[in-house]
């Protein structure tokens, strides 16, 4: 039953595709709110008094930056697909969450951050948002129509349960194409539904602001724009606003425009209005190889003015999240052993296959510098962040505690498939959908529609002088930001010709790297007969196993072939890089899978290190950037099946080593 509630939930998305490449709204006829006002014209930002106490207790800012971690991509019951899987927690209670309160699962049990994060944005879908729960709630005047019907009082609380899975699921399945339908047909006024995302548009800008603490904790007005190709391939973004004080009154959608470049559009005529914001693409790796193309959606080769205006409306994308990890892939690098991470292969909301190539980031790196060798021009010099895509207002961060992200749907181990399905969700869904499970190691398990294998992932990290929106935002801007796929590890990564090893014994080492050499995310230009130093630092989450090693990954083009390769550049428990594999050897970090207890006293809680570039060629224009490797750890798969006292699936990992990502340095060898 789980496969069937997928399944036609994909199809009801899917039939959005009726929308086509048409714009049915232009640009122009979307209106821009004045600076948001409650009833009387009162601003917005009058209407919460200033805590002075709050504001004596902001930090002072740092010059040489902070690590903040956060999320950037989050659901709420506004969202209409997280309705459906029962969510009811509002944007206000999400912040709650980030900041460290309990929150309510829609399967009944709490769930809580070990750690507070510094950040946190809700990102509904733009499209339908709050519609779904209007629908549902029978005192709303859109519950009336006929298409909202079968919707009524799905998340009340004699509802609110597994049980309530299979009528949510088939009314849900045909509530979007029938309301689009009515739309279309006139049975549905369509001001009506842009009414009600207005006000659920409002009412996440205000929980934004209501939960903003400068120097404490930072919130971002924040939605999804939600499209994809007619394949399936999947082309989401998460748009984030800069700032609260001036606003759309309703997101660029779907419903405007099924091609990202008119969000863009969108966006580079609200920033001429003043009003700034950025795009983070997210699951490029169910895209299907439509989410780094080499052409535009037109078909069009890729020229200067694409490329120009991909990179100022998107400077950053999603490398991991729970969804799976768009870093790389086993069939796009041969050569790199931990390549299959976290591999989710499938279109988004779907079980189709995704193309590899032109969904994953290391081959858009070598893509864009391709590009640049042929045009000049780049659009992929983006840098990398983390984050959940939650669907249930909480990020699932921890492989131990995993809840998964879809409510109703993956929300206990048997749905998620990683333990025999029981007699309910066993036998009897088997029974009223013959094809809703598989069979391992001679057990039923739930099939999930591949909720198998996503992922206890991801945060983002950036480094702010402080936590503020100003600073988080501009560190966005300069791509200062970094992934990981949960554990709050801090990495930093720079690059210049006067950096020497001894360096890492002084105190103002960041500052004299802020001077004199460049940061991740930045361009660093040849010097004639001279070759650059890198420096990486990681510094392990307390909370998390140690680190192993750190890796440097360089990708370049060669007569137009695209050459990858993988350094172990600083190895834990004083051991040091093979110079000819360019491995760490093995530091003897074990898993104990009886009870997932990890090697004591292995590995390191700091790794720094000075390397050059050992096969650095003065022509290549290249990029590098760094990814942190910790000891193994149980999977959370594992996790729920020790849990549970059986055995863990044998074609599930039953390990991973987490990781943490650095946002690039491009290294440009040919004349500026």
């Amino acid at each position: 039953m789980t496969k069937l509630r997928v399944t036609t939930l994909a199809l009801a998305i899917s039939t959005l595709g009726l929308l086509g490449g048409c714009d049915s709204t232009s640009i122009t006829d979307l209106d821009i709110a004045d600076p948001l006002t409650a009833e009387g014209g009162t601003p917005r930002n009058a209407l919460l008094e200033t805590n002075r106490e709050v504001l004596e207790l902001r930090p002072a800012a740092n010059p040489d930056r902070n690590a903040y971690f956060g999320d950037l991509h989050v659901h709420t019951a506004y969202s209409f697909d997280a309705y459906a899987f029962g969510t009811i927690a509002t944007p206000y209670d999400a912040y709650l969450y980030a900041k460290g309160h309990p929150l309510k699962h829609p399967a009944g049990y709490e769930v809580q951050l070990q750690q507070p994060l510094d950040f946190y944005a809700v990102t509904d879908h733009g499209m339908f948002m709050g519609v779904v729960q209007a629908s549902a709630d029978t005192s709303t005047e859109f519950s009336n129509y006929a298409v909202a019907q079968p919707l009524h009082n799905i998340n009340a609380p004699d509802n609110y349960g597994q049980t309530s899975i299979p009528p949510r699921s088939k009314a849900f399945a045909t509530f979007l194409p029938n309301l689009l339908g009515d739309i279309a047909s006139g049975e549905v006024d369509p001001t009506a539904a842009e009414a009600i995302t207005k006000s659920a548009w409002r009412d996440v800008i205000e929980a934004a602001d209501e939960h903003y603490i400068p120097g404490r904790f930072t919130t971002f007005a924040a939605y999804e724009y939600t499209s994809s190709t007619d394949d399936r391939g999947n082309l989401h973004r998460n748009v984030i606003f800069r700032g609260t004080d001036r606003l759309p009154a309703v997101p660029f959608s779907r419903f405007h425009s099924q091609n990202p470049e008119g969000l863009w559009d969108w966006m580079d005529e609200l920033r001429a209005d003043g009003i700034e914001s950025l795009a983070i693409p997210h699951n490029s790796n169910g895209s299907n190889g439509q989410m780094f193309l080499l052409t535009d959606w037109a078909g069009n080769p890729i020229g200067e003015d694409y490329s120009a205006q991909r990179m100022r409306n998107e400077p950053l994308v999603e490398v991991t999240q729970v969804k799976g990890t768009s870093d790389t892939h086993p069939a796009l690098s041969k050569n790199d052993e931990w390549a299959n991470f976290e591999i989710m292969p499938y279109r988004v909301a779907t079980t189709l296959p995704s193309e590899p190539a032109g969904s994953y980031v290391r081959d858009a790196y070598l893509r864009g510098l391709a590009l640049q060798e042929k045009t000049g021009h780049n659009p992929y010099k983006f840098g990398l962040v983390g984050a959940s895509d939650t669907h249930v207002a909480a990020i699932s961060d921890r492989e131990e505690t995993f809840f998964s992200k879809a409510g109703l749907l993956d929300g206990t181990p048997e749905m998620r498939g990683s333990i025999p399905a029981s007699f309910l969700t066993g036998v009897l869904l088997k029974w009223a959908d013959p094809e809703g499970l598989v069979e391992v190691d001679n057990h039923e398990y739930v099939d999930s529609a591949g909720f198998e294998t996503w992922s206890a992932s991801g945060i983002a990290g950036v480094w702010a002088e402080e936590n503020t929106r100003e600073a988080i935002y501009e560190a966005f801007r300069r791509k200062e930001t970094f992934a990981t796929s949960g554990p709050r590890i801090k990495v930093r990564f720079f690059a210049g010709y006067d950096i020497e090893s001894g360096i890492l014994e002084q105190t103002d080492m960041v500052g004299q790297l802020y001077a004199n050499a460049v940061t991740m995310g930045s361009d660093l230009s040849a010097q004639e007969g001279q070759s650059p130093s890198f420096l990486v630092w990681a510094v392990r989450d307390q909370l998390a196993a140690p680190l192993q090693r750190i890796q440097i990954i360089k990708g370049t083009v060669r007569e137009g072939e695209h050459q990858e390769t993988v350094y172990d550049v600083a190895c834990s428990d004083g051991l040091s890089p093979d110079p000819n594999t360019h491995r760490c050897p093995d530091n003897g970090a074990k898993v104990d899978l009886s009870d997932c207890s990890i090697s004591a006293d292995v590995g390191a809680a700091e790794l720094k290190q000075v390397w050059q570039d050992p096969d650095f060629n003065p022509a290549d224009e290249a990029f590098y950037y760094v990814r942190v490797l910790e000891n193994p750890t149980c999977r959370w798969s594992t996790w729920d099946a020790l849990r549970a006292g059986v055995e863990p699936r044998s074609d599930l990992a039953k390990t991973i080593q987490e990781r943490a990502w650095s946002s690039p340095i491009w290294y440009r060898g040919q004349a500026q």
